[in-house]
């Protein structure tokens, strides 16, 4: 069966345009019956599991593009996803029938969703009670509410004083709650010191408790190992510095960790709370049939959980784009202007102040390592080379699958995707565990994290081991910039920029897209000179954005083209058949991308004869498919992996001998690479103990690359 029907794919796009264009789909809250109620209440906001068992499904979506229609229908879209499918929340039989109308089949993956939430909190209370402490490094054996995660850090600062810094970020979030964290190195009072930062956070999504525990335990972990004499440990904390914040979206995660636990998903269940608790401008006012969603607090109000902005959407990064709803409503909201959000904003702040070499933000789940871009349509980073490398050597710890996140689907907003194309930072995301957002502690935080059974890293490194790897990145100057020279004491000498990049064109809730939108970011890092020979670990001075895309010149010629052969005899209608074709690999050929297109004679009435085509790689998932009422229909696929590949032909409608199809597979090299030769400078700069700037001078520098600048402080002359 193909994933689709084209039938209804020839809908699916008006269906998507009504949705979109909408921005609220509509529906009819319980009860309502007149036209307003079912024009004006968001789709979100009227769903209910009452009546309607909630289940967790796959739909089956084989390509990035698929993925990315799912989403489009505004439908409650779990970060679970691979190149088979994602998963979506039906929280009742009306979610069910958009899916179907928009063509799309699935496979159920949790056929009661309360009920498996009552179960993984049942094994939560087993768990701690047959345990006294568990192997993690802080021995917790239960998810923390926000008050432990407070007091674990007052703790760990008062025990390690000389290797930890309390840090408050810049803003208080929309409640007007600090947002903590913890800073740690050898001498961590002495913030700028010029070591290279590795930044781990969790919880941007308030109910990804995992995020904030696997955060929490690596600030054990680091100091635990020190004071044990470990040598990698003592290494990487001597030279460089790691700032930890569990908990980005307080206000959120206080919400969910202490929310009367309902297990369905739907409007009023706060446990399952994803945003801010930020309102929207854009929500819809109150009339006679709708009640006034911006009343109440943020933890009892008409619009429940849905109330807030999705701070990882809200990063002004490619802001506006794909993968981020212009609906108040949505779970993946993406606010009201780039940036918009206090709690994204403070994390803005935090990387444009300090040398950010690596960061890492953590979520649930999906079992990925994700790294920029967040959008196909940006192009690969011009550091992919070795983007993929560290990711590869952090998925063999924690057995995730590492890939660009577009791979995933197009996610615009995403603090990854601003921080590494902005800074120059290298930037990750983790979707911890494979089983739900806050799934039984046992595998999702002790197991995941020590990468112990049942999770399905057991027997390797784990998340903690994984973060190791990510510090040791930070602090290697191979993937950053070092600018060396002299200073007297007292002096600070400053690294500043100050630069101007664009959002996505902006999806609006009806017509095309807007213009980008310009945004300004303001980059500076200090190092205070305590007298003589410093080092000054910094980003490049040329942001990814500007520097150009990663590519590869080729390294053979392209292969020659495939005719495929057409097995003989035609299934019959619904049934398939299938063929193979290998593609080649060096030193015969370099392929950039296979084409398949497959073709059958055309008649008057496209659907009277109809084919879907599916193509299988070697490792026997699917790398993309044809399901539409096209005439050929065309299958790209990008860096196609040495080995044999199949074709799966479903007959659809007619098929009949005179109209069978026949297909070929054509290959282009790789693209090459693309260097825009546009440089941009630090303003390096000196200035002494009373503040005067003393010296000024424009530096220009590489990753990788180490400048000496001699006496920094040498004034200048007037």
């Amino acid at each position: 069966m193909s994933p689709r029907t084209p039938r209804a794919a020839a809908t699916r796009l008006a269906t998507i345009t009504a949705l979109v264009a909408a921005g609220l789909a509509a529906a009819t809250a319980a009860g309502a019956t007149d036209d307003e109620s079912r024009s004006t209440v968001p789709r979100e906001l009227a769903r209910t599991a009452d009546g309607d068992v909630t289940q967790v499904v796959k739909v089956a979506a084989p390509s990035v593009a698929d993925r990315n229609e799912v989403i489009a229908l505004g439908l409650d879209v779990t970060e679970h996803a691979d190149k088979k499918g994602i998963e979506v929340v039906l929280h009742d039989s009306r979610d069910a029938q958009v899916l179907r109308d928009a063509g799309f089949t699935w496979t159920v993956t949790v056929d009661d969703l309360e009920a498996l939430t009552k179960k993984n909190r049942k094994l939560d209370r087993a768990y701690a009670a047959s345990v006294a402490e568990s192997a993690l490094p802080s021995g917790r054996t239960s998810y923390r509410q926000y008050a432990d995660y407070l007091s674990d850090m007052d703790q760990l600062a008062r025990t390690y004083p000389s290797l930890t810094k309390p840090l408050t970020l810049a803003n208080t979030t929309v409640l007007g709650a600090d947002i903590r964290g913890i800073e740690v190195t050898v001498g961590a009072d002495r913030v700028a010191d010029g070591k290279p930062v590795f930044l781990l956070m969790g919880a941007h999504h308030a109910r990804e408790w995992p995020s904030a525990e696997h955060t929490m335990e690596f600030a054990f972990d680091l100091l635990q190992s020190y004071r044990a004499g470990d040598a990698r440990a003592r290494d990487l904390l001597s030279r460089s510095r790691v700032i930890l914040v569990p908990v980005v979206n307080v206000d959120g995660f206080t919400i969910s960790r202490g929310a009367t636990p309902r297990g369905d998903f739907s409007q009023f269940d706060y446990e399952m709370k994803r945003k801010n608790c930020s309102i929207s401008a854009n929500t819809t006012p109150p009339s006679a049939t709708v009640p006034d969603y911006r009343s109440g607090t943020c933890a009892d109000n008409p619009a429940g959980r849905l109330r807030g902005t999705d701070l990882n959407r809200n990063y002004p990064g490619f802001w506006g784009g794909g993968g981020a709803s212009p609906s108040w409503s949505s779970d993946t909201y993406r606010g009201d202007g780039p940036g918009s959000e206090p709690e994204s904003d403070a994390v803005r702040q935090l990387i444009s102040e300090r040398a950010v070499t690596m960061m890492i933000s953590n979520h649930t789940y999906s079992n990925l390592v994700l790294r920029p871009p967040a959008i196909a349509a940006t192009g690969r980073a011009p550091d992919e080379p070795a983007l993929a490398s560290i990711g590869q050597a952090m998925a063999d710890q924690n057995s995730y699958v590492n890939q660009a996140s577009y791979q995933l689907y197009d996610t615009s907003g995403s603090t990854e995707d601003w921080s590494y194309w902005i800074t120059g930072g290298y930037g990750y995301t983790f979707e911890i565990g494979d089983e739900g957002f806050h799934p039984a502690y046992e595998e999702a935080v002790v197991g995941e994290y020590l990468g112990e059974a049942p999770a399905d890293s057991a027997g390797r490194g784990g998340n903690g081991e994984a973060y190791w790897i990510a510090l040791d990145a930070a602090a290697d100057p191979v993937h950053h910039s070092r600018i060396t020279g002299t200073a007297p004491a007292k002096h600070t000498i400053s690294v500043y920029k100050n630069v101007v990049s664009p959002t996505s064109p902006v999806i609006q809730p009806s017509g095309p897209p807007a213009a980008p939108i310009l945004y300004e970011d303001t980059l500076t890092t200090d190092y205070a000179s305590t007298g003589g020979a410093f080092t000054f670990d910094v980003n490049p001075s040329t942001r990814p954005l500007v520097v150009g895309r990663y590519g590869r010149q080729p390294q053979g010629p392209a292969q020659s083209p495939i005719t495929l052969t057409n097995p003989a005899g035609v299934p019959a209608v619904g049934s398939s058949e299938s063929t193979t074709f290998t593609v080649q690999g060096l030193p015969q050929a370099d392929n950039g991308f296979a084409n398949v297109s497959i073709s059958w004679p055309a008649t008057s009435d496209p659907e009277a004869q109809d084919w879907d085509f599916t193509v299988i790689g070697p490792d026997g998932v699917a790398v993309g498919s044809g399901a539409t009422l096209s005439n050929p229909e065309t299958i790209r696929i990008p860096d196609p992996k040495p080995g044999t590949y199949t074709v799966v032909a479903d007959n659809y409608a007619g098929g009949a001998p005179e109209y069978d199809w026949s297909g070929t597979v054509t290959f282009e090299g790789p693209t090459p690479p693309i260097e825009t030769g546009i440089t941009e400078a630090w303003v390096l700069s000196c200035a002494d103990k009373r503040g005067t700037v003393v010296s000024t001078q424009d530096l220009v520098i590489k990753r990788g690359q180490a400048v000496d600048v001699g006496n920094v402080c040498r004034r200048t002359k007037g």
